[in-house]
């Protein structure tokens, strides 16, 4: 039983370790990969995490399989676009648009929330899928409010522009530390990341609360939760109002990020599409799988691509294999390895890795 514990023990510190370096990268990517692509994909890579972790609070700890999660988060990027674009760059603006976008989302996770959680599983996974299509929809149309297919494009606060000068050197010019201007851009990477950093160090606390216990026993066997006094619903309807709070904080700054918001950014359903495979990959249920997944996927689906090209060049000589491994194949690739992944690591990577060991 000792050695049992010993390794779950080993199996944690080593999911632990693994999350821990890929924040520590995060923290210094402006320095470590000096190119714009690299510091979108840290970017991004920052958002998902939140946005991930805040979907596990749902289907890992809960129970609860919504597919409205990235509606959550369009509202808080429309909310940021919108006010930026009609009262100009300020972070008033920003202050507005978040809480704006954060009302919405309130109003709808309530209404959601008390009319469809009584319902089983499917029935309210469904509901929530037709709540989302409604809003891409409404997204699309409202052409003249949400700017339609085309979407907004609108200016961040001066301190986020690249030509802002945040420390100069002895000739007056933008200060370089390893090569990196300390310019808009790397104040613009650093709101994202310690925003990101400060919602999922929030979230992890939450799970680790008395609060995440009883969220857990409401999984793991609704009826009995029930029988010994918790109020089903109104537990459930309180996580999924968390869970779109912090989605749409996560909008709201992926929206400053990008300097772009439209319905392919910040309500399409393929992105609700990736946040699940992020679950699956990392392991539902801990917070440490959603850092893992995003990481994963979210290289997979910039880096994949050129793998698989310089690939194909290397074994030109070989038959079939340049074609098999030809990047616009990369999908299928993709779809190879994530099905390898389920296999071998059934729940999830973290997952996986902390119950090896653990009695069966």
């Amino acid at each position: 039983m000792n050695a049992l514990s010993q390794s779950t023990t080993s199996g944690t510190k080593a999911v632990k370790a693994a999350v821990l370096l890929i924040f520590a990268l995060l923290l210094f990517a402006p320095f470590l990969f000096q190119d714009v692509r690299a510091l979108e994909v840290a970017a991004r890579v920052c958002v998902f995490i939140v946005l991930v972790a805040s979907y596990d609070l749902l289907i890992g700890y809960t129970g609860i399989v919504s597919f409205a999660h990235t509606m959550f988060f369009g509202f808080g990027a429309y909310g940021a676009a919108i006010s930026l674009k009609q009262m100009g760059p300020g972070w008033d603006a920003v202050v507005v648009g978040a809480l704006a976008g954060m009302g919405v989302s309130l109003i709808v996770a309530v209404a959601i929330g008390l009319l469809s959680l009584r319902v089983k599983a499917i029935f309210f996974a469904m509901i929530t899928l037709a709540t989302a299509s409604v809003a891409l929809v409404l997204a699309s149309q409202l052409s003249d409010f949400t700017g339609g297919e085309d979407g907004i494009t609108y200016r961040a606060p001066a301190l986020f522009k690249t030509a802002t000068k945040l420390m100069l050197d002895e000739n007056g010019k933008v200060l370089r530390i390893f090569g990196v201007k300390v310019n808009g851009k790397l104040a613009a990477y650093y709101f994202v990341f310690f925003s990101c950093l400060a919602l999922f160090v929030v979230m992890l606390r939450m799970v680790g609360s008395p609060l995440g216990t009883v969220l857990k026993a409401i999984r793991e066997n609704e009826a009995r939760a029930e029988a010994i006094g918790y109020r089903v619903v109104s537990y459930r309807t309180f996580v999924f109002c968390i869970a779109a709070l912090v989605a749409s904080l996560a909008g709201t700054i992926y929206a400053i990020w990008l300097k772009y918001t439209g319905p392919d950014t910040a309500l399409s359903f393929a992105i609700m599409i990736d946040i699940l495979l992020m679950v699956v990959i990392g392991g539902m249920g801990t917070m440490w799988g959603a850092v893992i997944g995003a990481t994963m996927l979210v290289l997979a689906q910039y880096y994949l691509r050129d793998l698989m090209g310089a690939a194909a060049k290397a074994t030109v000589d070989i038959p079939i294999l340049p074609h098999v491994l030809d990047p616009d194949r990369w999908l299928f690739w993709l779809g190879i390895i994530f099905i390898l992944l389920v296999y071998f690591f059934p729940k999830g990577i973290a997952g996986t890795v902390m119950a090896k060991g653990a009695p069966r």
